[in-house]
């Protein structure tokens, strides 16, 4: 019960963080505002998150960890281009499907410099747990064999140019005046892996 509370104030945090960060600007918001927004004491936020800025990072690394899971729950004799797509296409498509809340946080973390320099750590920590779950569903060495940081680092690749092709372009309002981004994510996820498929494919054909 405790930690279904904890979860739930984290998420509220979570949530009030992001929406006012994306609507004002990351270096205009303060904690105080943020804490006010969710209900809680400015003491309660520093029990979860030590500054705006973890507020972002535990959004992306909960983002890398959901893509780990998608993998690893993929037939294990599925080829590799079939599970990686699937895998990013999940986090893109719930981004493409909210883009009313899901595309300022985008846009946020893509265009603040700090956010983007941690968001890009992010990455290469999640190129190592595909790297990882590609290998052992491989029978493949991590360490000694290329073909799994490549792969993993083709997929996050691949999941970037789509965020990118999405944020950076306005497209039609839907019914509600909702600003929808550019290119729908997951479809040019899905472009950029009918590319990439020979290669990803190469150790499973």
């Amino acid at each position: 019960m405790a930690q279904r509370k904890r979860r739930l104030v984290s998420d509220e945090l979570t949530e009030a963080a992001l929406r006012l960060l994306a609507l004002k600007g990351f270096d205009v918001v303060t904690i105080d505002e943020i804490a006010t927004t969710a209900g809680v004491s400015k003491r309660t936020f520093f029990r979860y998150f030590a500054s705006k800025e973890d507020v972002v990072v535990q959004f992306l690394a909960d983002m890398g960890a959901g893509i780990a899971a998608e993998l690893a729950a993929r037939p294990p004799r599925e080829q590799s281009s079939v599970a990686l797509l699937h895998a990013v296409s999940v986090p893109l498509g719930a981004c493409g499907d909210h883009p009313d809340r899901a595309l300022p946080v985008v846009r946020l973390i893509l265009r603040t410099p700090a956010l983007r320099a941690r968001f890009l750590e992010r990455q290469a920590e999640w190129r190592d747990g595909l790297a990882a779950e590609l290998a052992r569903r491989l029978g493949l060495d991590v360490e000694t064999d290329l073909y799994p940081r490549l792969a993993a680092g083709m997929a996050l690749t691949a999941f970037d140019t789509a965020l990118h092709r999405w944020s950076s372009g306005e497209g039609e309002a839907g019914n509600g005046g909702t600003d929808n981004g550019g290119e729908d994510p997951a479809a040019v996820a899905s472009r950029a892996f009918a590319m990439m498929a020979p290669a990803l494919d190469v150790r499973t054909n």
